[in-house]
């Protein structure tokens, strides 16, 4: 199985180019579009995202992983084995917080080249293939390396902050909600949420925090948008108040 997360959106060729890629290079493999909605450019916020949406994908999935504001200059192209799962994509910090939550680890540099590489399109001719490749079982030529650790901002275990805003308006942070005690409020766009353990708990219109389906504290308005309400954005911070 191969599965794609990246930062293009749906309103490109980009995404319908990669899929092109797989259906030549390793036909009758299932591909699965998990995300195209990464913030743009948001290589951190794609890294704290990836381990909680490929947590329930089987042992030998491989995943594309495209947040790449950087493609054609030095960041090297890597495939990491992580768990019995591979990540190939770019080594710009996009797979740090899978690496440090696996319990097992390997990373290669991508030395395989093929016949023509873009500058500005590594997803399609690069990634892509090489994830093809594995997934028919094969190695494509690749020399062992570390992942190149980030070192621009903090990158905190658990990262207080608004990472994506999904399509109802919801707000997907950072926090693992195993570190969280459900007694605790959290402060966001100026107002002080309680926990609720679904939508139906609260009255209409009634803003407050959960754990969502992938086990990230997800803050919501019953029956309308925390974004709208809030004026909730991508990297918003959230404080988490004791009980």
């Amino acid at each position: 199985m191969i599965v794609l997360f990246t930062d293009f959106g749906l309103n490109d060729p980009y995404v319908g180019q990669m899929h092109a890629v797989f259906a030549r290079e390793a036909p009758g493999v299932p591909v699965i579009d998990l995300f195209h909605s990464v913030p743009a450019f948001n290589i951190r916020a794609g890294a704290y995202l990836l381990p909680a949406y490929a947590r329930d994908f089987p042992p030998g999935t491989v995943f594309v992983c495209v947040v790449d504001p950087g493609v054609g200059g030095v960041r090297r192209p890597v495939m990491l084995q992580a768990d019995r799962r591979w990540y190939v994509g770019p080594d710009n910090g996009l797979f740090e917080m899978v690496r440090r939550r696996a319990t097992e680890h390997e990373c290669r540099v991508i030395r395989w080249r093929p016949s023509r590489l873009s500058a500005s399109f590594h997803g399609r001719d690069l990634f892509a293939p090489v994830a093809a490749r594995l997934a028919r079982g094969e190695i494509p030529d690749a020399a062992p390396a570390e992942l190149t650790a980030p070192s621009d901002i903090p990158w905190p275990e658990d990262l207080a902050e608004i990472i994506h805003i999904d399509q109802y308006g919801n707000g997907i942070s950072g926090l693992r909600a195993t570190t969280l005690s459900t007694e605790q409020a959290i402060r966001a766009g100026g107002e002080v949420l309680k926990y609720a353990r679904v939508f139906s708990e609260v009255p209409p219109g009634t803003a407050f925090w959960y754990e969502n389906a992938n086990g990230l504290v997800e803050i919501a308005v019953n029956g309308g948008s925390a974004a709208a309400r809030l004026g909730l954005r991508p990297g918003d911070p959230l404080t988490l108040i004791q009980p």
